[in-house]
């Protein structure tokens, strides 16, 4: 399957960095100079690239564990979704969640994109639903241990 890109940035296009990666990196694409993130500032970073996802698949842009684990920085909508149907610039909601300001530059890998089967459903009124062996046990319903 291909991925058609329009690329109006200068960074390589994204691409798997290991044989079995499953993302593929995004870099900011920053023409104006660096962008600081000061500590809990959330920022909308550009990636100058514009995609023709395949119809039934998304794009989902998710944080790099690296940066998430070494700055504290993570996509805050994650995971963030690209239609298929979307034409704009991808772009990627950073957040700042350390102590300590954080420089993007451009070129800098700042999340990765995962491409998706993902499929429609028609929605159904119903008035019951049928049971499970869960049931409407929720949040922690199973324990610790």
């Amino acid at each position: 399957m291909k991925l058609r890109i329009v690329n109006q940035s200068n960074n390589p296009l994204p691409a798997y960095e290991t044989v079995n990666s499953a993302g593929m990196d995004l870099r900011a694409y920053l023409p104006e100079g660096p962008v600081t993130l000061e500590p809990m500032q959330r920022g909308l970073v550009p990636t100058g690239l514009y995609m023709e996802i395949p119809e039934g698949y998304e794009g989902q842009v998710r944080p790099r564990s690296g940066l998430a684990i070494k700055s504290g920085i993570t996509v805050l909508n994650s995971p963030g979704t690209i239609d298929a149907d979307y034409r704009g610039q991808v772009c990627v909601i950073l957040i700042n969640l350390s102590d300590k300001p954080f420089v993007i530059n451009s070129g800098d890998r700042i999340a990765q994109l995962i491409i998706a089967r993902c499929e429609q459903v028609e929605p159904v009124q119903v008035e019951v639903l049928s049971e499970t062996e869960r049931g409407e046990g929720g949040f922690g319903h199973t324990g610790k241990r």
